[in-house]
């Protein structure tokens, strides 16, 4: 299998970079490297009593808010550069939902969006997990948690999508390593 580093492959050219990112092309294809980090862990959450923690925030990039998994960069702090995925993870289910878990497996990673980006995210399942703070974010997010029961998961979805809000296709994918887990119990 040949990899678009090989010799045989036009050189990545910057476009562009800001203060997160980086447009670049490789031959006729552009895509976004991001800046500052190792990749991305999102969290599927589940409480005790069978509750799937989501959050809900405003994206501009989507004009409006989004429904998603608590998620956050991983190694994007100066001087923890090589933090571990996992431990990215659980910081960022605290800071975000206030939530620590004492369990966190890893479920699966991959590309966020092969054909836009270079970045690729850790699907983390976290269980025993106790309140330890507010949640809602660092003082630049404006971060709403939500527990919603697994059999309720669709139909809260669809309430939200009714009331203009986007749903992260990974809330989809969370959602089913969230059953699978409860379904081991």
């Amino acid at each position: 299998m040949s990899s678009l580093s090989d010799a045989t492959h036009p050189a990545t050219e910057t476009i562009g970079d800001g203060r997160f990112l980086r447009l670049v092309r490789r031959g006729k294809w552009e895509y976004v490297e991001r800046l500052g980090a190792r990749g991305a862990a999102a969290i599927v959450a589940v409480t005790d009593d069978g509750r799937l923690v989501l959050i809900e925030q405003p994206r501009p990039a989507l004009g409006g808010v989004a429904v998603e998994l608590p998620a956050g960069l991983v190694g994007d702090t100066p001087g923890d550069e090589s933090e571990e995925a996992a431990v990215a993870a659980n910081r960022e289910l605290v800071e975000e939902t206030g939530y620590e878990a004492s369990r966190i497996e890893q479920v699966a990673h991959g590309p966020s969006s092969p054909g836009l980006t270079s970045e690729c995210i850790s699907i983390f399942v976290a269980t025993g997990l106790r309140k330890v703070g507010p949640g809602g974010g660092d003082g630049n997010e404006q971060i709403t948690v939500f527990e919603v029961p697994l059999a309720e998961v669709e139909a809260w979805l669809g309430e939200r999508i009714a009331r203009g809000a986007h749903v992260d296709l990974k809330v989809y994918a969370g959602l089913y390593f969230a059953r699978q887990l409860a379904q081991r119990k």
